[in-house]
């Protein structure tokens, strides 16, 4: 039997605190210490990565603190309950099981009368056999033509994951003879977005998948019906190219204007939806549903891993155990996200939702007030191009700000070019070596403009190349890092609260019912 408790009711936190200075990041990278460290602190993780943490400011002492953290909160156990089907998500009353949609392997769970592992498989199924009906021209648009682009139409989860997989994978899928169809993505209510977008596409070989799990999401239905015009001004019909990714029970589900609807359902929240329909339909059809395979096979595998009680082996638990040890002992507020691979250049932009939506909570999961910090502020752009804008202020700023890098040993395309004895690839590599090292050694000077402090904590996943299985186990990584963070924060991390208030006052604008500063900012903006 679980039990929740605060953080700060917890006797290893108490030791933790107690630790706080025992690591002088500085000392403990330079020379030979830090080339012991690099080499023992490091984590398998799925798809041949790996998590290096040498630059954390820990030591043993500290990792067997954390070890018992690990134990004192039942971090193992409450992933344990989720994956059979406990009511994780208290807030909204719901299962959380977006990791059954990609091959977890466990006992059946049943919800609403349905094997939910089931129910996500056949989803699947579906996908794959229409994606492959379209690439195969069995499918096709009024004039019997295949389509050549997708375009997902969808905010927040139903956007930013499967835009940050589309775009992280394009380059490899090019070189690799598997790329079926250009993807292109709606988000922003703003009309400059859909109608960049539309001006970018042959609408006549263009599919559209709206993506909406309840069906009436403002902004998805907006930019739907945009889209709808432009489809009936070319003189199309519309339900040769549009698509519902959405549940059982929306009214888009059995609407007129869609070839077919793909279901996704209310167990799996939209920041964790990229490995169900709502990933699976966009890049099934953009990449073959065979590389989507691929990505939940990497993420299936990192979701094994992360039931290891050794948090040593267990990189997903180490990564959530350190950042709270850094959130709540070193007291640092924000987390950078620095991929060196241009292809992960929305990556962060995901994490951000994935993390600030899911542990930016100030309640328990009782909905009582916490007294300690939660999740960190999360921001992030690829690497070299960082270096060229924020680094500055991640050297030399006031404040220390934890930084997760990413890396690979090869490129996706394989094209290169060779400049004083360097290709580009070892350039970018030799770059983020270079920047763990100068954050967490620094460098001493006469001149304090020039002096570097050092002690800026990082760690970095390595990988050999960006694959659909290494991103994968990317994806999942994050997610089961930001789900071990809540059980140890004690949050209920799977329902996001705070989004609501800003579009129930939008509604009331946009009927007129406004008052006060609510009237004088819509006045403003000739509302």
């Amino acid at each position: 039997m679980v039990t929740w408790n605060n953080l700060d009711t917890l006797a290893a936190f108490s030791k933790l605190i107690q630790l706080k200075d025992c690591v002088n990041i500085a000392r403990a990278m330079t020379g030979e210490n830090g080339a012991a460290r690099v080499k023992k602190y490091s984590a398998p993780m799925a798809a041949g990565l790996h998590f290096n943490y040498a630059a954390k400011q820990v030591n043993d002492d500290v990792l067997a603190v954390l070890a018992e953290l690990a134990k004192e909160t039942q971090a193992i156990d409450k992933y344990k309950e989720l994956l059979s089907g406990a009511v994780i998500n208290t807030g909204e009353k719901r299962l959380v099981l977006h990791q059954l949609a990609r091959g977890q392997q466990c006992d059946a769970v049943i919800a609403d009368g349905v094997d939910k592992r089931e129910f996500y498989v056949s989803q699947q199924k579906k996908i794959a056999a229409f994606a492959k009906k379209v690439h195969a021209g069995e499918i096709t648009n009024e004039a019997g033509e295949p389509y050549t682009t997708v375009v997902q139409i969808g905010i927040g989860g139903s956007d930013l994951g499967p835009r940050a997989i589309y775009l992280a994978l394009e380059n490899w899928a090019r070189v690799h003879d598997t790329l079926k169809m250009e993807a292109k993505f709606i988000s922003n209510v703003d009309p400059d977005d859909a109608a960049a977008v539309l001006q970018s596409v042959d609408i006549a070989h263009t599919l559209f998948i709206v993506v909406s799990k309840s069906g009436t999401t403002l902004e998805t239905l907006t930019n739907e019906t945009f889209v709808k015009n432009a489809i009936k001004n070319a003189g199309l019909e519309v339900s040769k190219h549009m698509l519902a990714v959405t549940s059982e029970t929306s009214p888009l589900a059995k609407g007129a204007d869609y070839m077919a609807a793909f279901f996704m359902d209310d167990y799996i929240g939209g920041r964790y939806s990229s490995s169900s329909a709502v990933g699976g339909a966009v890049l099934s059809l953009a990449f073959g549903p065979e590389v989507f395979a691929d990505i939940l096979d990497g993420a299936a595998e990192t979701d094994k891993l992360s039931l290891n009680e050794n948090i040593l082996e267990n990189a997903a638990l180490l990564d959530a155990l350190i950042g709270v040890y850094e959130r709540n002992v070193q007291n640092y507020q924000c987390t950078a996200v620095l991929p060196y691979s241009q292809a992960l250049s929305r990556f962060p932009a995901h994490l951000q939702q994935l993390d600030m939506e899911s542990n930016g909570k100030s309640v328990n999961r009782r909905g009582e007030p916490i007294h300690y910090a939660t999740g960190p502020v999360i921001f992030g752009e690829p690497g070299t191009n960082g270096q060229h804008s924020f680094y500055q202020l991640l050297h030399q700023g006031t404040d220390i700000t934890p930084l997760q890098f990413i890396g690979f040993k090869n490129s996706q395309i394989g094209m290169d070019v060779t400049i004083q004895g360097s290709t580009s690839q070892q350039k970018l590599c030799a770059n983020v070596v270079a920047q763990i090292v100068a954050f967490a050694c620094g460098k001493d000077d006469s001149d304090n403009n020039k002096k570097f402090e050092g002690g800026r904590p990082s760690s970095i996943i390595i990988g050999d190349q960006l694959t659909p299985a290494a991103l994968g186990a990317l994806l999942a990584h994050f997610e089961n890092k930001v789900m071990f963070q809540g059980f140890i924060w004690n949050l209920n991390s799977f329902d996001q609260e705070g989004v609501q208030l800003g579009k129930i006052l939008a509604k009331r604008v946009l009927a007129h019912e406004t008052d006060g500063a609510l009237k004088e900012y819509s006045d403003l903006l000739d509302i």
